[in-house]
């Protein structure tokens, strides 16, 4: 969860960067960071596209589309670790955790997308999947400059959310080095939550004080721009969070066969699936299962339930919390299984 401010409140209705201090950045000589970054994967440029800069756009498409189509294996490759976080996940939230997603620029703005999609998708609480973003909320609109850089502001960051043992922290960093993420991580590992780092370079590259408990490498090779991690790093870093708030809502009771019952009826578009979804399961009416679902105060899961069951709104809700939420169980109780 992070609440967004309208871009116009951020950047006076300009998109471009804020201006950055270079006097001080350029002021800051690393040579031992130069060297460092000089190595990374994610840092390289990339031979199959030196003349991107010569190409017609369709042949910039063809070039870029070569690159994604890597993406889809490497995050295959990371599927034991993948599944690992998705059932610490899962018990976290049986154990009312929360999951939070830390990074920066683009790394920091997938995680907060994801998180924002999870109340509508799963009906979740807005607290129970968070994503936050180094500089805060404006840096979703307006690049931060130098946020990325301080390791304490990720320490302060966790000690502000009171953390705790129930709680699991993914961080993101396509480079695998951001100082930011760094902090917050180590200080979640420090109050016993459960920890993951996400990253796209080999895991040799990657140095940390305090390993997390499980480590993602998504290799996926230099960009098609040298250096625009936006590209196949942003595309698979996605393609995880994806699984990993999926995974742990499907094993928290979310979706009966491949379908979101859970789903919030926030607009029009979500209230015509909600009446779709009844129907499929129900063989209803259009307007049988809009009367069905007036009745379950427009909750899917009971609809569906008081439909096979014949009992009332109260009975559906009771029903399914003593099974923890899952629909199947809860039909399974009273003798319905789905058909094949």
């Amino acid at each position: 969860m992070l609440k967004l401010v309208p871009k116009t409140e951020v950047s006076g209705g300009n998109a471009d960067c804020a201006e950055p201090d270079w006097t001080t950045i350029m002021g800051n000589r690393d040579k031992a960071l130069f060297d460092y970054l000089a190595r990374l994967q994610s840092e390289q440029r990339n031979p199959d596209t030196n003349e991107i800069d010569l190409a017609s756009a369709e042949d910039i498409v063809h070039l870029m589309n070569r690159e994604d189509a890597k993406v889809a294996e490497v995050v295959a490759g990371a599927s034991k670790e993948i599944s690992k976080v998705i059932d610490q996940v899962a018990e976290s939230f049986q154990n009312n955790g929360r999951l939070f997603y830390i990074g920066a620029g683009t790394s920091g703005r997938l995680g907060v997308l994801d998180a924002s999609e999870c109340p509508p998708t799963f009906g979740a609480n807005p607290e129970m999947v968070q994503g936050h973003i180094a500089g805060g909320p404006q840096a979703m609109f307006v690049a931060q400059e130098g946020a990325e850089d301080s390791s304490e502001k990720g320490t302060e960051l966790i000690q502000s959310l009171e953390i705790t043992q129930d709680d699991f922290v993914c961080g993101l960093a396509a480079s695998g080095r951001t100082p930011f993420v760094h902090g917050s991580l180590a200080e979640a590992s420090k109050r016993g939550a459960g920890t993951a780092f996400i990253f796209c370079v080999p895991k040799v590259q990657v140095q940390m004080q305090i390993e997390p408990d499980y480590l993602i490498s998504l290799p996926v090779g230099p960009e098609a721009i040298m250096g625009s991690t936006r590209l196949k790093s942003g595309t698979a870093q996605k393609m995880v969070c994806n699984m990993i708030t999926t995974g742990a809502f499907i094993r928290g009771g979310k979706v009966y066969e491949n379908v979101m019952v859970d789903l919030q009826i926030t607009n029009q578009k979500l209230a015509e699936r909600a009446r779709r979804i009844v129907m499929m399961f129900t063989e209803l009416s259009y307007d049988s299962a809009s009367e069905l679902l007036e009745k379950a105060n427009n909750n899917v899961k009971k609809a569906i339930f008081m439909h096979f069951s014949g009992s009332d709104a109260e009975t559906a809700e009771m029903t399914l919390v003593k099974h923890k939420g899952f629909l199947r169980a809860a039909l399974e109780s009273i003798g319905h299984h789905p058909k094949s």
